[in-house]
Parts: C-alpha cells; sequence; structure tokens
C-alpha cells in the first residue's frame, strides 16, 4: 500500500513539473524553481517505491505511462493545446499496456 501511494506521489510531482516546464518555456522563468524541486521530488518517491519492493519494470511503466496522460489531458485545459481522438486512443493503449505489465508481473 505504501509503495502506491509514493508512486501516485512520484505521478503527481512529476505532472506537475512537466506542466511547469511549460510555464516555464513561455518566459516565465521562475517557474524554473518548481521544475526542479518537482522532478528531483518524483525520482526520490520513485526510488522510495522500488525500496517498498515494486518492481522496476511495473513502478516505472505506470508512472511514465501515466504521466503522459495526465500531462496531456491536462495540458488540454490549462494551456489549449489539442486532444484529438487519436490521442485519445493512444491514451488508452497506454493504459492498455500499463495493465498488461501489471498483470504480467502478477505471474
Amino acid at each position: 500500500m505504501i509503495a502506491l501511494l509514493t508512486l501516485f506521489g512520484a505521478i503527481v510531482l512529476e505532472v506537475a513539473a512537466t506542466l511547469s516546464l511549460r510555464m516555464a518555456a513561455t518566459g516565465r522563468r521562475v517557474f524554473y524553481v518548481p521544475v526542479a524541486v518537482g522532478y528531483l521530488s518524483a525520482f526520490l518517491l520513485l526510488s522510495l517505491t522500488l525500496a517498498q519492493g515494486m518492481p522496476l519494470g511495473v513502478a516505472y511503466g505506470v508512472w511514465a505511462a501515466t504521466g503522459v496522460a495526465l500531462t496531456a489531458i491536462a495540458s488540454k485545459f490549462l494551456f489549449a493545446e489539442p486532444l484529438t481522438g487519436r490521442m485519445m486512443a493512444g491514451i488508452g493503449l497506454i493504459m492498455a499496456g500499463v495493465l498488461l505489465i501489471e498483470l504480467g508481473a502478477a505471474h
């Protein structure tokens, strides 16, 4: 249970850092602070997830895939970036891939 909570925290921090990077790239340099803090904290929590015994393939797969999906969805609302049907299908495929990795690790 602790591993899932630390993984969830790592995902939230990574997404926040990536969204902050988008803000920093538009000239708001103050956003580089949450970028650095967010990425460092996300990796710390990811390492704690691994220390709790979650397999690397599962932890990294869930972390990366969920981060990609949440970042794409948040970018639509925060930055008016496109989120097409094809992109949504891709997010669905990412979710299916993570599920298969999760199921494969259980055996």
